[in-house]
């Protein structure tokens, strides 16, 4: 027993003397070693780090770890460090690799590789521990914002090494933030970034994220939510007729109010006038039964809420109720004249003057019915007008081909067989009962 304990004081003792040596040695000769390589590890805390000591062309030369306070973890396989948490990974003549388990702050620091050759050599591995940050806070200056107001919003990361970074997105768009880092006694970091941004009714529900970025954690972040109020969008919706407002029928309008908070309240209004009698108002409908032109004007709908009001605007135009004409063929005189009665010019007949407010909806535009078959009557009457002006005109220039004009002639026949002018002269102003009168019309 006092001869194991004998050997082991002098193993220890050898080992101390041996490492002196080494150690005067590299101090008054240091060299760079080009044949032992190691490398530097990044751990996050509580998690295990290996240390490689490897060694090119070794010839048989002893490989030893030290911690950063130069004590020996491992000379070759044997540990005289009295910390359980290195345990030898692998030992060959080429590398010497050690691992530490539940890496700590303390264990940060640089670690030496050294091979006992003439002079000694050493490599460096540097163990930085990565410590990740918190959990990410959001705070914002008000929970519920306003339509056009500016907010502000701060998230913070804390107790991290190395410092975070923080990103800032809305939605899809990525917001610039202002950090600002603070060393903290323990040598942490916490980082604080502010954003400030303008809110709109499109922002409503929209997420607002904090990304943390940082060596030991992924895709750390958190969320809040935009809540957003804005005054009321109010749109008319015209659900019969879907052509043309005439005489005789109905009309249904419907107002869709949408805002938040949600108004309560639509109303129906007619500007510069009252709304008709008989017209039905229930909630946001409009019905209005046998239109007639009196009803002709602007009809608006109003919606508010404790932001503000909003309102849109439809324009009633009334045209005559549809009438069936028809067209003869037989005679050009009879066409013409039914043409003449059953044209007519609806803009002449206007009672009341559209509305110039672009927003509004106008029933005079059919509120996209088809118009084809207005088209087509104007076009039938246009054609039948032009085949009856071409046939009269066609009349007419063969009548005046054949009469040149109107005038009469009283010549005495046998006047050329006077002896002189005057014999001539005197038979014709005295006229002959057998004279044959010829005459000519020109119209």
């Amino acid at each position: 027993m006092a001869n194991a304990g004998s050997g082991s004081l002098a193993t220890i003792l050898f080992l101390f003397i041996f490492q002196a040596a080494l150690l005067k040695g590299a101090a008054q000769d240091p060299v760079v070693s080009q044949n032992l390589v190691t490398d530097n590890v990044a751990v996050v805390e509580g998690e295990t780090a290996i240390i490689s000591c490897r060694v090119k062309n070794n010839d048989d030369s002893v490989i030893q770890l030290l911690n950063p306070n130069r004590q020996t973890i491992y000379f070759r396989d044997m540990r005289p460090l009295k910390d359980a948490r290195f345990q030898l990974v692998n030992f060959s003549e080429n590398e010497l690799r050690v691992s530490l388990s539940n890496v700590s702050l303390s264990d940060e620091g640089r670690y030496v590789c050294q091979l006992y050759t003439d002079p000694p050599q050493e490599a460096y591995a540097d163990i930085t521990v990565l410590i990740p940050p918190g959990n990410p806070i959001i705070e914002a200056r008000e929970e519920v914002l306003s339509e056009g107001n500016k907010t502000e919003m701060t998230c913070s990361a804390m107790s991290s090494k190395p410092a975070a970074t923080i990103r800032w997105m809305k939605g899809n768009k990525e917001l610039a933030g202002k950090p600002r880092v603070e060393l903290t006694y323990d040598k942490m970091y916490t980082v604080t970034s502010r954003v400030a941004f303008t809110v709109s009714k499109e922002d409503d529900g929209v997420p607002v994220i904090c990304i943390v970025d940082h060596p030991a954690v992924k895709d750390f972040r958190a969320h809040k939510y935009l809540e957003v109020q804005y005054k009321p969008e109010v749109k008319i919706v015209v659900e019969f007729p879907q052509g043309l407002t005439r005489e005789g029928e109905n009309l249904e309008l419907t107002c869709q109010a949408k805002g938040k908070p949600q108004p309560q309240r639509v109303n129906w209004l007619k500007v510069d006038d009252d709304v008709p009698s008989h017209a039905v108002i229930t909630g946001g409908d409009l019905y209005i039964e046998n239109l007639n032109k009196s009803y002709n004007g602007t009809y608006r709908c109003v919606a508010s809420n404790p932001l503000g009001e909003s309102y849109d605007d439809y324009v009633l135009y009334v045209y005559d109720a549809p009438t069936t004409t028809l067209i003869p063929t037989s005679a050009i005189i009879t066409t013409t004249s039914t043409i003449t009665t059953s044209s007519s010019n609806p803009e002449g007949n206007q009672d009341t003057a559209p509305s110039t407010e672009p927003a509004a909806h106008d029933s005079r535009a059919g509120e996209g019915a088809p118009r084809t078959v207005d088209h087509a009557v104007i076009g039938g009457v246009v054609a039948v007008v032009v085949f009856a002006m071409l046939c009269l005109l066609i009349v007419l220039g063969r009548y005046f081909a054949r009469h040149k004009g109107t005038y009469f002639t009283h010549e005495a026949k046998g006047a050329d067989d006077a002896a002189d002018a005057d014999t001539a002269i005197i038979n014709a102003e005295g006229g002959h009962t057998n004279s044959d009168e010829k005459k000519e019309y020109y119209i």
